[in-house]
């Protein structure tokens, strides 16, 4: 059992078993009365053996000791620090719910010298640790700082009663002088169980000196902060006292304060944009303007949108290119299937760009028909390339101030639609698509095509000026591509300032790759079937590409794939099967009657019928023409809606017949007596161009001879009168046409020889493709013949003769 204070030595020196407190939290120190609420049954049970087993003083004596962690509800001998405090139960209070209040005394420092075997509460055997008795001069000083700090330290806690201060400074005892006044700091747990533990009373007073100053130091930084807090809120408060004043004045004098915040924004912003000298003087100088004008007036609107217009554009801010031509090339090649040229292109830039570093942005135009991917490669080039991407659609645009603006003189005056495009992008070098150039048009506005030509020519767009912002800005980095159908409706200085890369149609064997890996995957996906195992054939897809669509492009293909999906998609919820195959038949069930018809070669040789190539905007496509003789007056008739140049086009080749009709062995009476009629079936759809001459020529050589045209022969070319046979264009379009269609021999102008590069070298190793010079060739092999060889034969010697077609001079004069 423990001994009291008074009690013998020897008693001391072998020690007492009392029962243990474990504390969560907090340490009591010797001389300090705290009140304890205690929980557990443990502790309560250590307690009451306490209150059973009081000492010869009449005390309970307990040791309190702290938990190495809060949070452990049940510890073992482990979780508790091994050095606490006698303390001695002054009050013990049961309370309604179970626990304990009790109010205890710390006597003095004792180590736990180990556990004593207990279940129901923690019993120990201590030993109390002896107060060492120091006096020394060094000792005195230490008391007498500690005592210093503590009042500074008062001062600033506004925690501690000033009247523990008069209490501490009567203390002379340094080891009760630490105990006190470490009870009133707030310190970590850890730094209180170090003070407990230091034994000599000076380490003790020199690390609690030490702790002082530190928190010292954190509480005078608080007191700072609390006053500069507490001045702004004041200056807070003062300003919205002022402000809501300025805004009464205002409101009565029709002014409002935003105009003055508005002019501070608009300074602010000037000092950390970057911009053109030009630009930036400009901005001071209408500042100044707007600062001396009335808020309400429309003057200032339109000034400050000017303002706002030339900060907000990006002068300086650019994107930083991309220039691994490798990954560019990987990333075009997964956005777009064939498209060789431009894409080669577009690495030439790369590639060059980082070689010189500073390189002016190419302007280029992709010309080919509608859904060969135009638009979609401008903006895979801007993915390759790192830039941002900004579209403009020019179909339909009429006026010139789309493209240059509106001068500031009018109301409701913008930029034009290119600075606004840069201002959406935010840099100053983006790929810049101007979609549908083609397809501007002119009238009293004025004539955009010529506002581009300033646009797109990189010898002058560093310094391209808007009507609105009436300031050069540099368009020089922007790399610009246009797209369009056709070259015919784009003015020749224009066209002179870009480098058109034509996008030919598809081939069939392109178009089932495009299906195969981008149309049918992004469809499945598209429509929830992503996790089916659906396989269309080959063959599924070759009578879309044929029977339901008629393109050059791939884009009505891809809606008909979308179709078959859906019915697809309708069919697994009726049904619920899984694995779907997409024959020839089942197709035809998803998607009705075919559309169109495919066009295939004549069956049979015929007189007057000749297979002809034409060029659209869908693609190439046969063209028969047909000839027929009969009784009239030397009438030519032309039909099947044909513009006036393919008019012109079968007068010149009648002309060349009539002229060489006794070479053809025509008799010349024909012309009188029979009128010829050239037509051009499918009558509602319009035709026009010279290519269809050569065609147009066999036919009438046909119907006038009676000589059938070879049914596996195609042609194309522009004829003059004197048979010569013209190059044309569209030659990769219209090979592909009769490929298609069965034909095994294409006609194609001499001078077309070196387009021939751009047809497939599958499809070329197809076909007989033979280039012609003059109609008699043409003729040679278009008309079925037993001796084709000898056919107009008497013509070739006039072949270079300008009078080719003239007619025998006549008989010289008799004498």
């Amino acid at each position: 059992m423990f001994f009291g204070r008074d009690d013998k030595r020897d008693a001391q020196k072998r020690g007492s078993t009392v029962p243990l407190l474990p504390l969560r939290d907090i340490i009591v120190f010797p001389h300090m009365v705290v009140p304890l609420f205690v929980g557990r049954e443990k502790s309560i049970a250590a307690l009451k053996d306490a209150m059973a087993h009081k000492g010869p003083d009449d005390k309970a004596v307990i040791l309190l000791a702290a938990q190495k962690k809060a949070k452990t509800n049940d510890p073992t001998a482990e979780d508790i620090f091994h050095f606490g405090t006698i303390g001695h139960v002054i009050q013990l209070l049961p309370l309604p719910d179970g626990t304990v209040k009790v109010l205890v005394e710390g006597v003095r420092r004792a180590k736990v010298k180990r556990f004593m075997p207990n279940d129901a509460f923690f019993m120990v055997e201590v030993e109390e640790v002896e107060e060492q008795s120091e006096k020394s001069v060094e000792l005195e000083a230490l008391v007498r700082s500690v005592h210093s700090v503590f009042e500074a330290f008062v001062k600033l806690n506004k925690r501690i009663p000033p009247e523990m201060l008069m209490q501490v400074a009567s203390i002379d005892d340094p080891a009760r002088l630490a105990d006190t006044i470490v009870a009133h700091l707030s310190l970590k747990l850890n730094d209180k169980q170090a003070l407990l533990e230091t034994e000599s009373p000076a380490k003790r007073l020199e690390k609690l000196y030490e702790l002082m100053q530190g928190e010292i130091e954190i509480l005078q930084v608080e007191k700072k902060i609390r006053t500069r807090v507490k001045k702004q809120m004041e200056k807070t408060q003062k300003e919205y006292y002022l402000n809501e004043q300025m805004q009464a004045i205002q409101k009565e004098l029709g002014e409002r304060d935003e105009f003055k915040n508005e002019i501070q924004e608009i300074e602010e912003k000037l000092k950390n944009k970057r911009m053109s000298k030009e630009a930036t003087l400009k901005v001071k100088k209408e500042l100044k303007k707007l600062r001396m004008m009335s808020p309400m007036s429309a003057e200032a609107t339109v000034v400050r949108n000017y303002i706002d217009w030339i900060i907000s554009l990006p002068w300086y801010e650019e994107t930083q290119d991309r220039l691994d031509v490798v990954e560019a090339e990987r990333v075009l090649n997964e956005d777009h299937y064939g498209l060789k040229r431009p894409k080669e292109r577009i690495l030439e830039y790369l590639a060059v760009q980082q070689l010189v570093k500073k390189l002016k942005g190419p302007v280029l135009c992709f010309v080919g028909p509608p859904g060969v991917g135009k638009t979609s490669l401008a903006r895979s080039i801007a993915r390759a390339t790192g830039r941002k991407f900004v579209r403009l659609s020019l179909g339909g645009v009429r006026d010139e101030a789309e493209i240059r603006g509106h001068r500031r003189t009018y109301i409701g005056a913008m930029p034009g639609k290119l600075i606004q495009s840069l201002k959406k992008a935010g840099s100053n070098n983006p790929v810049f698509l101007l979609d549908e150039i083609d397809k501007m048009s002119t009238d009293f506005r004025g004539d955009p095509s010529a506002a581009l030509l300033e646009v797109l020519d990189p010898e002058q767009n560093h310094n391209f000026n808007d009507h609105y912002l009436d300031l050069d800005y540099d368009l020089s980095k922007v790399m610009f591509i246009c797209t369009a159908n056709t070259m015919h409706n784009i003015p020749g200085p224009l066209q002179d300032r870009m480098e058109v890369i034509r996008i030919a149609g598809y081939t069939e064997p392109e178009k089932l790759n495009i299906a195969r890996r981008y149309l049918i995957p992004k469809e499945q996906e598209a429509n929830g079937l992503a996790d089916m195992k659906i396989d269309v054939t080959n063959e599924a897809l070759r009578t879309i590409i044929h029977r339901y669509t008629r393109e050059s492009g791939v884009r009505s293909l891809e809606r008909e794939i979308g179709g078959v999906y859906r019915k697809i998609a309708r069919d697994i919820l009726k049904n619920g099967k899984r694995d779907i195959v997409v024959d020839r038949k089942q197709l035809m069930k998803y998607l009705g009657t075919p559309r169109f018809r495919y066009g295939v070669a004549e069956r049979e040789d015929q007189v007057g019928i000749v297979t002809g190539l034409a060029w659209t905007e869908m693609g190439g496509e046969i063209l028969t023409t047909e000839a027929t003789v009969m009784p009239g007056k030397g009438k030519l008739i032309i039909t099947g809606k044909l513009g006036e140049v393919m008019q012109e086009s079968a007068q010149a080749a009648m002309s060349y017949v009539r002229s060489r009709a006794e070479r053809f062995g025509i008799d010349r009476k024909m012309f009188e007596n029979y009128d010829i009629h050239v037509h051009l079936p499918e009558g509602a759809i319009p035709k026009d161009g010279p290519s269809a001459g050569v065609t147009m020529c066999t036919a009438l050589v046909s119907a006038l001879t009676r000589v059938p045209v070879r049914k596996d022969v195609a042609m194309t070319g522009e004829i003059t009168l004197r048979g010569r046979v013209l190059p044309i264009g569209g030659l990769k379009e219209k090979t592909l046409a009769a490929h298609r269609a069965g034909i095994k021999t294409v006609l194609i102008p001499k001078a077309n020889k070196k387009d021939l590069k751009d047809i497939p070298k599958k499809i070329r190793a197809q076909l007989r493709i033979v280039p012609v010079e003059f109609v008699d060739d043409v003729l040679r092999e278009a008309l079925a013949l037993e001796k084709p060889e000898e056919f107009g034969r008497r013509a070739d010697a006039t072949k270079n003769s300008d009078a080719a077609g003239a007619l025998p001079a006549p008989a010289p004069a008799s004498a």
